[in-house]
Parts: C-alpha cells; sequence; structure tokens
C-alpha cells in the first residue's frame, strides 16, 4: 500500500529514527532517507512533509552534508532540528558558528510569538539541547518565536513559507510537550492525515520475512530478552517450523538466567536448542580488557557458534534482535559516529555463512514491546529490562574471569530482587549492578578491608536513546547497599550512578 510519507532527510543524527517513530506514533507514515535525496525522488513521493534531523557534522565546514536547496522552493513545510535548523540557516544565507558555550541537556525556551507550531503550549517550557555550534544570524525573511537563555534563535520560522527550525530535540522524551510540537508540525502545519499503525507494520513484515526466507531455514539467536523473543515470536508467525531458537549459555549471564529462558521459550512451544559455551567465551576473554575488542571477541564467537548449529540444522539465515538504538550505537547509518560496538551489529564478521534477517532493525524498545502484546508475548517477558548481548562482559570493567562474574551476579541480583519487592521494577526502564577495576579501604568488625567496589545504575527513559537517572528513594539504595555488602563476599563499598545520557552511555561498556 502506498502510502503519503512526511520525509525524513539523514544528516547522519542517533535521533533521526525516532523522529520518524515519533511521527509514526501519531499515526503517520514517515520515511527516511539520505540527506542528499534528490528533489526528483521526493517530489515522486508528494511527502506532508521534509523534517531535516540533527547530526554530527558542523555546517561551516569543508564537505559537509547538506541539502538540494531546491527543497526550499517546493511549497513543501519543512522543520529543521539541530543541525537541519543550521544547515536551513546556512543554506538561505544566514550565519552558523561554533558556540562560546556548548548546550548539552537540558534547556528551558521562552515562546516570543504566538504560532500554530505552539497552539495549546505554554510560554515557557524544558526542552533537551544537544549542540556544538549556534545560529549567529537568521536569513533573510525569518523571524525568531522562541528563545533560550544560550540560543536567542531557538525556534525560527520564514514569513511566509512554512519553513520552521528549532534548535533542541523535540524528538526526545526529555523535551516538555515536543510531542506536541511535531504533532502541530504534521497536523496544523503540514495538514497531514492520518494513514498509519503498528498493526500495519506486523502484516508488512510477516509478508516481507516470508519473501525473504521462502524455503530456508531459519536459526534464531535466542537471548530470552524482549528483542529476540519478539523476533522470534514474529518470524515463527511467518515460517513456522521453518525456525529453530537457539539459546547459547555463553557464561555471563545473570543468576538463574539460563534455566529461566529455557522454561519460557519451552512454555510458548517455538523450537527451542540450548547450546552450553560458557568455557568458549571465556577463554576467548581471557586477559582481554578494552570493551570494544570484548564486544567484538564476542560477536565473533557468538556467529561462530551459531553457524555450527546452523549446519546441523540445514539453515541459511540467522535471525536477530537487532534495535535501532544498536544499529546507531555502532554508526550503522549514514553520517553517523561510533558510541559503542554491539556485538550484533559492529561485532559481526565481515564475511560469514549465514544471511542476515533482522525485522526489528528501524524499531525501538518500546515498539517492540508493542508488537509482542499483539502477538501474544507472556507479559512476564515484555517487562524484562533490557539486557545487553554481551551480558556480563561488559559490566565487568576490564578483564573477565569467573570470580568477578559470581560477585557480579550476586550483587546484581540482589538489586533487582530488592527492586521487585518494593514495587520499583516496572517504574524504571532498566537497573543493574557494575564491578569496578578499583579497590577502597574500609572497615569490618574492627578490621581493615581493602576490596572490591559495585556500581547500582537505575535509569528512566522510553527507547534507550536518551535517558536520565532514577530518583530511587534513599531508604532502598541504603538497604540494597547493606545486603550486597554483607552478602557478597569481597565488596566493601557501593556507589550510585547519577550520570544522564547524554553525555553518558547506558552500559558503562
Amino acid at each position: 500500500m502506498e502510502r503519503k510519507p512526511v520525509i525524513i532527510l539523514n544528516f547522519g543524527s542517533q535521533y533521526v529514527q525516532l523522529i520518524a517513530r515519533r511521527v509514526r506514533e501519531l499515526g503517520v507514515y514517515s520515511e527516511i532517507v539520505p540527506y542528499y535525496e534528490s528533489l526528483e525522488k521526493i517530489l515522486r513521493r508528494e511527502p506532508y512533509a521534509i523534517i531535516l534531523s540533527g547530526g554530527p557534522a558542523s555546517v561551516y565546514m569543508p564537505k559537509a552534508p547538506l541539502p538540494d536547496e531546491g527543497i526550499y522552493n517546493l511549497s513543501i513545510p519543512i522543520l529543521g532540528i539541530c543541525y537541519g535548523l543550521q544547515a536551513l540557516a546556512f543554506q538561505l544565507g544566514g550565519k552558523v558558528e561554533r558556540a562560546e558555550k556548548q548546550e548539552y541537556g537540558r534547556a528551558r525556551i521562552e515562546v516570543l510569538k504566538e504560532d500554530a507550531l505552539f497552539e495549546g503550549l505554554p510560554k515557557g517550557f524544558e526542552v533537551w539541547m544537544s549542540h556544538a555550534d549556534k545560529v549567529s544570524e537568521l536569513p533573510p525573511d525569518f523571524y525568531v518565536l522562541a528563545r533560550s537563555e544560550n540560543s536567542p534563535y531557538a525556534v525560527v520560522r520564514h514569513k511566509e513559507k512554512p519553513i520552521y527550525g528549532v534548535q533542541f530535540h523535540p524528538e526526545v522524551a526529555h523535551t516538555q510537550y515536543g510531542r506536541e510540537i511535531l504533532k502541530n508540525f504534521v497536523f496544523k502545519v503540514a495538514k497531514a492525515e492520518i494513514n498509519w499503525k503498528m498493526e500495519n507494520f506486523v502484516e508488512e513484515k510477516i509478508e516481507e520475512i516470508k519473501g525473504q526466507v521462502k524455503g530456508k531455514k531459519v536459526i534464531c539467536a535466542l537471548s530470552g530478552g524482549v528483542d529476540s523473543t519478539v523476533a522470534s515470536f514474529l518470524t515463527y508467525k511467518a515460517v513456522g517450523d521453518q525456525l529453530l531458537g537457539v539459546f547459547v549459555d555463553h557464561g555471563l549471564l545473570r543468576k538463574g538466567e539460563a534455566q529461566e529462558v529455557e522454561g519460557y521459550f519451552k512454555q510458548m512451544g517455538i523450537p527451542f536448542k540450548r547450546v552450553d559455551a560458557g568455557e568458549l567465551f571465556l577463554d576467548r576473554l581471557k586477559d582481554e580488557e578494552d570493551p570494544e575488542e570484548k564486544r567484538r571477541i564476542i560477536g565473533h564467537t557468538f556467529i561462530e557458534v551459531f553457524e555450527k548449529e546452523a549446519r546441523e540444522f540445514g539453515a541459511q539465515v540467522l535471525l536477530q534482535g537487532t534495535l535501532y538504538p544498536d544499529v546507531v550505537e555502532s554508526a550503522g547509518i549514514e553520517g553517523a559516529k561510533v558510541i559503542k560496538t554491539h556485538h550484533n551489529v559492529g561485532g559481526l564478521p565481515e564475511r560469514m555463512s549465514l544471511e542476515l534477517l533482522e525485522p526489528l532493525r528501524e524499531l525501538f524498545k518500546d515498539e517492540v514491546r508493542e508488537i509482542g502484546r499483539l502477538l501474544g508475548v507472556p507479559d512476564q517477558i515484555l517487562r524484562r529490562h533490557p539486557f545487553p548481548g554481551p551480558g556480563l562482559a561488559i559490566r565487568i570493567l576490564g578483564k573477565v574471569n569467573e570470580e568477578d562474574l559470581e560477585i557480579l551476579r550476586e550483587a546484581d541480583a540482589i538489586f533487582i530482587e530488592e527492586l521487585k519487592r518494593f514495587g520499583l521494577y516496572d517504574k524504571v526502564w532498566q537497573a543493574f549492578a557494575v564491578l569496578l577495576p578499583v579497590k577502597s579501604v574500609g572497615v569490618m568488625g574492627d578490621v581493615r578491608t581493602y576490596e572490591r567496589v559495585i556500581g547500582l545504575r537505575a535509569v528512566d527513559s522510553t527507547d534507550g536513546m536518551t535517558a536520565d537517572w532514577s530518583r530511587l528513594p534513599y531508604e532502598f539504595l541504603d538497604h540494597v547497599m547493606r545486603r550486597i555488602i554483607n552478602e557478597v563476599k569481597g565488596i566493601n563499598r557501593v556507589v550510585y550512578d547519577i550520570s544522564s545520557k547524554p553525555p553518558a552511555t547506558i552500559e558503562w561498556e
């Protein structure tokens, strides 16, 4: 079915898919295309609007990514976001330069003029900034709609044409009224009509999987988490017993996780096989400290194990639960910068014998949960916090060994157990423990100790692209700290991570 889209020109932003997802949440189909998409191809789709994404470049640098200037004469509504604002300002005769004071995180904007973009919104609210450059002079025929303390041109528009620019990111959850701003742009400025819902995605993806797989057998990389489980359910709907779910116990799992996962899949009736490869993974990781190399080792070893299982099953296709944040952070979209290599994206060998099937590649965690509910995936799986494919190997900073894995498993299990007991587990997006590569002096029973440190991390998010630290009650943290120090041998100090993303990432490695 051909739908009129909102087209998003991608300049390498980590949030580009989040923009598309926000538009789809409004019920309007959206497509991401390269920033250099030709006018002919854009016009052929008859888009409701064009959105210019953010990006890591500077518009004034040589070979900076810039769109065809003809888009500004198409009479199609345009919204430039962050770098997108700077690009349109630069191309239309304004000035962009390095900011004296860079902005990352929350800022407050003041709305100066009434406009359809702000219909129904207050005169001031918090937004999420992430930029080092700024518009220092507006192009001709533009005026200011809103400002912040550090951004005098926080929101601008053309006097006659429906061309807007915002310096902040309305697509991220931490911008107040960001959804309403996009909604006003899509419906009040661009006059779009509702033409998309998640049920469409499921139906179309099942047909797409059938078309890709045809008569081939598929081996599924099961972790027991939301992503691989929903991917397997979706693919099972398409190909039935052509699918085999393989769960690799790589020795880097949380306490009791292998038994729990096996029970889930036997209950759901999806063909399932458990492979014990803990010794192999630990041997490969021996003496390795670099987090990127650990991820690559785990990715290569995963594929090696799956290729062996695939040969026995006669499969030609490897199904993975890769999500869009994995792709973005591994620089899997054009123009993006590598943040960390995910074992199932940048960690894959350049040559392997299996064709990849990644049906969730353009989705975010909460979208995947919604698909899971539509497919009938048990709620206890959908509610599980995200768990990285490399497992506890990237929650032990430095070398990985069995002794440290046991310390971390026990501490992590206490943290999660108490989150559930206090009714906090479903109120945070992700929580876990990290074993730090430092020792500190302590005192236990009047005796000096010199032992390890556990870091606790809990964040609030909707998609994993941005996150803020969870304000857990002090009495809860105090209780967890006492249990960990009293019950986990080798730990005498517990710290709590209060970093947001950005500038930090959710995981420590």
